[in-house]
C-alpha cells in the first residue's frame, strides 16, 4: 500500500479497513491510499462469480464502494467516519480475468455530503478492461 511516511490518517484508514469483514471475505487489499484517492483490489474468486463465471456485481459494487469511501474518508480530519448515502453503478462490461481494482476519488468534498466516484477495471496480466464507474454521497459523520 502506497501513503505518505509517517501519515497517521493513512494507516488509520488502513485499519478501517482491515476491520470490514466483507473485504476480508472477498479477499480484498487496499493498494494505495493517498489525499483523495483509494484504490482496493480483489481476485475474482469462484466464490464471487455469478452463473456465467464473471465476477458477480456485488464484487465489483463492494469494491468501489469501499475505494470511494476511503478516498471520501482521507480528506476528512482524525476521528470522523463517513456512511454511503447513495451509490449508483453503470456496468460496463463483465468483470472476467484475474482481479478487479477499484479507484475511487472525490469528485466534490464537502462538510455535509461528499460526491465520490469509483472506476472498476478487471485485470489479466497486463491488460485492463473497464467494468463499472460508479456515483455517490458520502455522509461525513462524527467517529
Amino acid at each position: 500500500m502506497e501513503n505518505a511516511t509517517g501519515n497517521h490518517r493513512f494507516e488509520s484508514i488502513r485499519c478501517s479497513f482491515d476491520l470490514q469483514a466483507l473485504m476480508r471475505t472477498l479477499g480484498a487489499e487496499m493498494i494505495e491510499i493517498a489525499s483523495g484517492r483509494c484504490r482496493i483490489a480483489a481476485p475474482i474468486l469462484p466464490s464471487a462469480t455469478q452463473q456465467h463465471g464473471y465476477a458477480h456485481a456485488g464484487l465489483t459494487f463492494a469494491i468501489g464502494d469501499s475505494a470511494a469511501g476511503y478516498a471520501a474518508l482521507s480528506l476528512m480530519p482524525e476521528g470522523s467516519e463517513v456512511l454511503t448515502s447513495e451509490m449508483k453503478i453503470h456496468l460496463l462490461a463483465p468483470g472476467k480475468g484475474d482481479r478487479l481494482v477499484a479507484t475511487g476519488s472525490v469528485v466534490k468534498p464537502g462538510r455535509r455530503l461528499m460526491v465520490v466516484r469509483a472506476d472498476v477495471v478487471a485485470e489479466t496480466g497486463e491488460d485492463r478492461v473497464p467494468v463499472a464507474t460508479l456515483l455517490g454521497t458520502m455522509v461525513p459523520v462524527a467517529g
